[in-house]
C-alpha cells in the first residue's frame, strides 16, 4: 500500500475515534427510506454500516417506509393508488397489501441485508407487543366560508396513539438490532398506515436518542440557490418556510425533526441517503453531511 494511502486510512479511523466515544451507549433512531432502500449497492453499504455501529457500540433503531414497493405491487394486482395531501388512501384492500409489504417483503429483507453484514437484526411492526398504539388519523378539508371543514376519510390510515418502547429497550440491551415497520394497532385491534418519518420522530423522542436521521433523496434543505443549509433551528425554519424555502414535501420531515428535538432528541439530521456510507459520514467525521436541526 503507497504510504499516502496509509496515512488517509489512518487519518480517518483517527477522526472517527471522538465521535465513536460520544455516541458509545446512545440511541440513533434512522428512518430508512428513499433511493438508499432500492439501490443495491446502497442497501449493502447500508446494512454494513448498521452493524459497524453496533460493533462499537452505539445502538441503531431503523424506522423503514417502503411506499415505492406497495405501489408497485397494487398496480400488480390492478389497484389504483390515490394520495390526498400526500398521504395513501388505504381501504381493506391496501391495508392488506401496506401489511404483506412493509411487514414481510421490506422489513425482511433488511432485516437479511443486516444480518448478512454479520449483525443480528429483528423485524418488527407497530402490532407486535403493542410498540405502536394508533388510533384513525382525522383529515380536515379546508374551511370554506363560514361552513364546518368536511372531514376526508383516508381509510386505514392513522396518527400515533402511544409508543411502548420497551421491546426496543429490550432488544438493543441485548445487543440486537431492531428494524420497524411503520404499522400501527388499535384498541379495536385493527391495523394502521402511518407515515415512517413520523414513527421514527416518535420513536427517537420516547427513546430520548442521541441524534434521529432522516434518510432522503436529496441532500438535505436547500435555499433559493440551491445551497445546502444547515445548523437550523425553529426561529430559523420559521422564516424559510414562511419566504418558500422551504416547502412541500420537505415541511413534514422538517416538522418530524423539530418535535423530536423538542421532546429530548439531541438533534436531528436530514441527510442524502443516495451517498454511500451517508450514516457514517454524518455520525463518525469532523465535516458530517446533510441538515442539522437543533434546539
Amino acid at each position: 500500500m503507497p504510504e499516502s494511502d496509509a496515512k488517509q486510512i489512518a487519518h480517518i479511523l483517527t477522526e472517527a475515534l471522538p465521535y465513536i466515544q460520544r455516541y458509545s451507549g446512545k440511541t440513533i433512531v434512522i428512518k430508512y427510506g428513499g433511493n438508499a432502500m432500492t439501490d443495491e449497492k446502497l442497501k449493502k453499504s447500508f446494512a454494513r454500516d448498521i452493524v459497524l455501529l453496533k460493533q462499537v457500540g452505539i445502538n441503531p433503531v431503523i424506522v423503514h417506509g417502503g411506499g415505492p414497493q406497495i405501489g408497485k405491487l397494487l398496480e400488480q394486482i390492478g389497484k389504483e393508488s390515490h394520495f390526498i395531501e400526500g398521504m395513501r388512501v388505504t381501504d381493506n384492500e391496501t391495508m392488506d397489501v401496506v401489511q404483506m409489504v412493509l411487514g414481510g417483503l421490506v422489513n425482511k429483507q433488511i432485516v437479511s441485508d443486516i444480518n448478512q453484514a454479520g449483525g443480528r437484526a429483528v423485524g418488527l411492526t407497530g402490532k407486535d407487543g403493542n410498540l405502536i398504539v394508533a388510533e384513525k388519523l382525522e383529515l380536515k378539508a379546508k374551511q370554506i366560508d363560514s361552513q364546518p371543514p368536511e372531514i376526508i376519510d383516508l381509510g386505514h390510515v392513522g396518527s400515533i396513539k402511544k409508543i411502548n418502547a420497551g421491546i426496543v429497550k429490550l432488544l438493543d440491551s441485548e445487543k440486537y438490532i431492531p428494524v420497524i415497520a411503520p404499522i400501527g394497532v388499535g384498541k379495536d385491534g385493527e391495523s394502521y398506515n402511518i407515515n415512517g418519518d413520523i414513527v421514527a420522530g416518535e420513536m427517537a423522542a420516547i427513546l430520548r436518542a442521541e441524534r434521529l436521521l432522516l434518510l432522503t433523496n436529496t441532500p438535505g434543505v436547500l435555499d433559493k440557490q440551491g445551497e445546502l443549509l444547515t445548523g437550523l433551528n425553529e426561529k430559523k425554519i420559521d422564516a424559510l418556510k414562511t419566504d418558500g424555502t422551504i416547502q412541500g414535501g420537505m415541511i413534514p420531515k422538517i416538522q418530524c425533526a423539530l418535535d423530536a428535538v423538542h421532546s429530548g432528541t439531541n438533534s436531528a439530521c436530514i441527510i442524502d441517503g443516495r451517498v454511500p456510507h451517508a450514516v457514517l459520514l454524518e455520525l463518525l467525521t469532523d465535516e458530517g453531511m446533510g441538515t442539522l436541526i437543533k434546539k
